[in-house]
């Protein structure tokens, strides 16, 4: 067998030492070249330390626990007949971790279950286990301590403002007197009788009242408030009681002279309002008006009665004649709204029709001069609509009048008298003065034309005139509008 030839650079750094043979150390463990040691001899203080005694019976280091002396491990990896062939008997002694036994299965088990247990409220806390005694002491701190905190709050604040204090209140013994007539009573009573006459239409809407006057739905009101309801039937109207439930309304009839209108509902037993006296009221009575002034419903206003017999002779649109009444003064709030709503007495009762105020300024509001129907003569046109649907009034046949005051006389200046009526037939002409009809004095011009509505159709009146200085009188056959 050829071998190649070895370079010499390679040889003097991979070949053997010199005086070495064989792969392997001497087995008397000396060595050929003691200059081939690659460690230095040990320190004379850590041979001494560390090396056996001079006694040496063969104990061997790092015993297992539980060996007594002169005893060996049988499992020892170190001196068994298993152990490493190629280990150094006379390598100096390693010092390890101390033998220990080796655990017990259950710690194991434990240390498992330990491990996939969920931690608790006081580990989780506290990162370790805590008694429940410890946890209740420690509540108890925390309890005491912001009750304390409390406490000091509580005490300066309370001492901090002297404006603040604990104070009980007097409080008024529930003993309200209401008894029967007083306004709560009145207003107990007669509020279920007044609605609220809503119209909403494409070209006009508004807000009105109305009063019940009778089982079957008839409701009183001003014309002026269902006018355009009538005229326009694309307009709806609508009756709200005081509980709030809403019936459609339709007209039944209306007269624009007295500005009264009545209207029906399809309503099931409502609350109905009695009429009273109006003859038998007093300047100074108690009255009360009821209403939605605003569009705020079932609105109570307390007055008294201002004046008795005050004629109002009002202009009245869309070409209709002028509306004319006896009116009953008030000092009663009445505003926009009230119109057509009950005006009643210390008792209850209806003895009027609220229908026109004197306004404080072109936007209205009340400065105390309001003007109501009275109800005697709304009760008459009231009962000759729901009849026939429509009301014939006495004329004198003088389209127009106007005021006189002189020296000696006041009255109602004749003028523009109807051909073949009622004053020419009787023979008034142009320029007398009438001064008296029937029993009422007639003092301006809208008191003669509710002295002549105050009697029936075709009945004969004595008129009391001043002519060229000479006072007359003439009777006139009344005749019908």
């Amino acid at each position: 067998m050829r071998r190649p030839a070895v370079d010499p650079a390679q040889a003097a750094v991979f070949g053997r030492p010199a005086g070495v043979d064989s792969a392997f150390a001497a087995r008397n463990g000396s060595h050929p070249d003691p200059a081939l040691r690659t460690a230095p001899p040990p320190a004379a203080a850590l041979v001494e330390a560390f090396s056996r005694p001079s006694d040496d019976t063969g104990v061997l280091l790092q015993r297992p626990p539980g060996e007594t002396d002169g005893e060996q491990s049988a499992d020892s990896p170190l001196w068994s007949k298993d152990a490493d062939p190629w280990r150094d008997p006379g390598a100096g002694a390693m010092i390890g971790p101390p033998a220990l036994d080796k655990p017990e299965p259950e710690a194991k088990e434990q240390v498992a279950a330990d491990a996939g247990r969920l931690l608790s409220v006081p580990e989780l806390l506290f990162g370790r286990r805590v008694k429940a005694s410890a946890l209740i002491i420690l509540a108890v701190v925390v309890l005491v301590i912001g009750g304390a905190g409390g406490v000091v709050g509580w005490f300066i604040a309370r001492t901090g403002d002297s404006l603040t204090s604990d104070v009980t209140l007097a409080e008024v013994s529930p003993g309200v007197q209401r008894p029967p007539g007083s306004i709560s009573d009145i207003a107990k009573r007669v509020a279920p009788s007044v609605v609220s006459i809503e119209l909403h239409g494409p070209n006009a809407s508004g807000v009105g009242s109305g009063a019940v006057i009778d089982g079957q739905g008839y409701i009183i009101t001003n014309n002026h408030v269902i006018e355009n309801a009538a005229k326009d039937t694309a307009i709806k109207m609508t009756a709200v009681f005081q509980d709030g439930s809403r019936a459609d309304a339709k007209v039944v009839g209306r007269d624009p002279k007295t500005d009264l209108a009545v209207i029906k509902v399809q309503v099931n037993n409502p609350t109905v309002l009695q009429f009273g006296d109006s003859e038998s009221l007093q300047v100074g009575d108690t009255v009360i008006a009821v209403g939605s002034p605003l569009g705020l419903s079932n609105t109570f206003t307390e007055g008294i009665v201002s004046a008795l017999h005050r004629p109002r002779l009002i202009p009245n649109g869309g070409g209709d004649p002028p509306v004319a009444y006896d009116a009953i003064q008030t000092d009663a709030s009445i505003n926009r709204g009230n119109s057509g709503g009950p005006l009643v007495d210390a008792t209850g009762a209806l003895v009027g029709i609220n229908s026109f105020i004197v306004p404080a300024s072109e936007d209205g509001g009340s400065v105390g001069l309001g003007f109501a129907i009275p109800s005697n003569f709304a009760r008459k046109i009231a009962q000759t609509l729901i009849r026939d649907g429509q009301v014939k009034h006495p004329e004198i046949g003088i389209n127009a009048v106007s005021d006189v005051s002189a020296e000696s006389s006041q009255g109602a200046r004749a003028a523009n008298i109807v051909e073949n009526g009622a004053a020419q037939k009787a023979g008034i002409r142009e320029g007398d003065i009438i001064t008296k009809v029937g029993d009422r004095i007639v003092r301006n011009s809208p008191e003669l034309t509710v002295a002549v509505r105050a009697h029936e159709i075709g009945a004969k009146v004595p008129v009391v005139l001043v002519r060229d200085g000479r006072e007359l009188t003439i009777d006139v056959v009344l005749q019908s509008d």
